[in-house]
């Protein structure tokens, strides 16, 4: 390099934005490619106008809405954004069929606004690759939290979205309709725990956190 010379910074592989959404301060997150501007929307549970005004104010072309689930602090802004925005709806497993047809249901569960049913228009399986933000995001099916739960796993960046399957310091609930604790134990330690320590997660609620962190002080693996 000549003296004198500059470089310009490297720009990070994808940008994320956590906009928390209802009353459950759920993490729905905005990804996207710095370098393209085109990203994806996961998990928008609700708050559709706060949503898009954090699109707009990051210039983001969204391509496509991602769900790692059916439960409605999840999926409750789905069919709004969509509409709005002219894209599809990518995920979960169809396993979770039944709970997304029964969105109208859980919103008054929780006194929520009535919220409109959304038809995903793609369903997703073990070892599917999904592509948004420019990244491509492998599919692991880990039913215990709902049955057709999803995590979306970037292997090349070392991150994973988990939803509702894995917390910094917890676990999700197993207490709701077709939730089973065994299930849900199986699944972090089949398809979570083995992606390698210095994964970094995104958790549908709270902070993110690492499989390496989570493995040696989580409560649920002691």
């Amino acid at each position: 390099m000549k003296s004198g010379a500059t470089t310009e910074p490297k720009q990070p592989p994808v940008s994320i934005v956590v906009i928390p959404v209802t009353p459950f301060q759920q993490n729905c997150s905005l990804i996207w490619s710095p370098e393209t501007k085109k990203g994806a929307v996961v998990d928008p549970g609700g708050d559709v106008e706060t949503i898009v005004k954090v699109i707009k104010e990051y210039g983001v072309e969204v391509e496509k809405i991602i769900l790692t689930h059916g439960h409605i602090d999840h999926i409750g802004g789905a069919a709004d954004l969509a509409a709005q925005l002219g894209v599809k709806v990518i995920g979960p497993h169809k396993a979770d069929e039944p709970l997304i047809e029964r969105v109208a249901d859980q919103a008054k569960q929780f006194g929520l606004p009535d919220v409109k049913p959304v038809r995903p228009d793609e369903w997703l399986d073990e070892g599917d690759m999904v592509e948004f933000a420019g990244r491509n995001f492998e599919v692991l099916h880990c039913p215990g939290h709902a049955p057709g739960h999803v995590v979306f796993f970037d292997r090349d960046l070392r991150f994973a979205f988990s939803g509702d399957v894995l917390f910094a310091g917890s676990i999700g609930r197993t207490d709701l309709p077709l939730g089973d604790h065994d299930t849900l134990i199986r699944s972090i330690k089949e398809k979570m725990l083995p992606l390698g320590d210095d994964v970094s997660f995104l958790p549908g609620h709270g902070e993110a956190s690492t499989i390496g962190h989570e493995r040696q002080t989580n409560p649920f693996f002691k």
